[in-house]
């Protein structure tokens, strides 16, 4: 059976059908579910038979796995795992994945483990057509700009609300201290489409204060999260989701009363960032060579 893909919004989301992933991908399997990836940003795999061993050979067939996370713990006995977990908290916040470090995941895959009865979608959302969206005057803005993404705050649960665990959680994500500067205006390596980079991590603008990026950023943001411009994926049982992190944003809804919700989470080594000037994004502080090589 020949792959089939059926867009699911006009600016990002496309299921897949015709080609089983539990099993090797030869190389024009591989190379249709790339390019469909590259169009549509974020892939939905149905009906999905797949344990941590299986989707790590499926997430391998687009390169190097990087292991879960710089500084969160992976499953037991799975180092490339990460548990997104309810119990583990809730990252119901905008983000790109892993954007605190030089080179953050090309692509993350997220497995279905346990979904709650109703609520607990993932909301993926296009920064590129996010860019493309932008009034001449603000792209022409956001071409010039960079900021620093880190890890040192808390991107999930706000200061006043915080308990005894999730204080533990918080210590142990901030437990290495990473900072890095990025284009706010990526070029994506493959098609040399624009995107906004920002999210949660990106925390403040090169060469202006708190306050003046935050005001920036915020007016950024609010274009990636037009509705429009979002993929609003509500789980079912033994699906899988591919999205391209080099130019997306993604947030899990917390809609679903405390209800367990568990996903897998396997990520691809990604490249280093670059703005469209072709400087590539640097390092400031913290060392991820333990979580991720860098794809050439």
């Amino acid at each position: 059976m020949s792959i089939e893909i059926s867009k699911v919004t006009a600016n990002i989301g496309a299921r897949v059908s015709g080609v089983d992933i539990s099993k090797p991908l030869d190389e024009e399997q591989v190379t249709a579910i790339r390019e469909a990836l590259e169009v549509h940003k974020a892939l939905a795999f149905d009906d999905v038979h797949l344990d941590d061993e299986g989707q790590q050979a499926f997430a391998r067939h687009f390169g190097d796995l990087t292991t879960a996370h710089p500084t969160v713990a992976a499953v037991d006995g799975a180092p490339n795992v990460l548990p997104v977990d309810s119990e583990r908290g809730r990252a119901n916040h905008w983000h790109t994945d892993v954007t605190f470090v030089l080179n953050p995941p090309q692509a993350s895959t997220l497995r279905s483990i346990t979904i709650p009865p109703y609520g607990g979608e993932t909301l993926i959302a296009s920064s590129a057509a996010a860019y493309r969206d932008l009034p001449a005057p603000l792209r022409a803005l956001a071409d010039t700009l960079w900021a620093e993404h880190t890890n040192d705050y808390d991107y999930a649960v706000p200061d006043e609300q915080i308990d005894e665990e999730q204080a533990a959680q918080r210590a142990q994500f901030t437990s290495i201290k990473f900072r890095t500067a990025h284009p706010v205006v990526r070029v994506h390596p493959l098609t040399g489409e624009r995107g906004l980079f920002i999210g949660g991590f990106a925390q403040r603008i090169v060469g202006l204060s708190v306050g003046e990026s935050r005001k920036l950023l915020d007016l950024f943001q609010s274009y990636v999260t037009r509705p429009e411009n979002i993929l609003r994926w509500r789980w079912s049982p033994n699906q899988l989701v591919l999205f391209d992190n080099r130019i997306t944003q993604h947030y899990a809804v917390d809609n679903y009363d405390g209800r367990p919700r568990r996903l897998h989470r396997v990520t691809v080594a990604g490249d280093v960032p670059v703005g469209i000037e072709g400087k590539e994004s640097y390092s400031i502080e913290g060392d991820a060579s333990h979580y991720t090589s860098v794809a050439e």
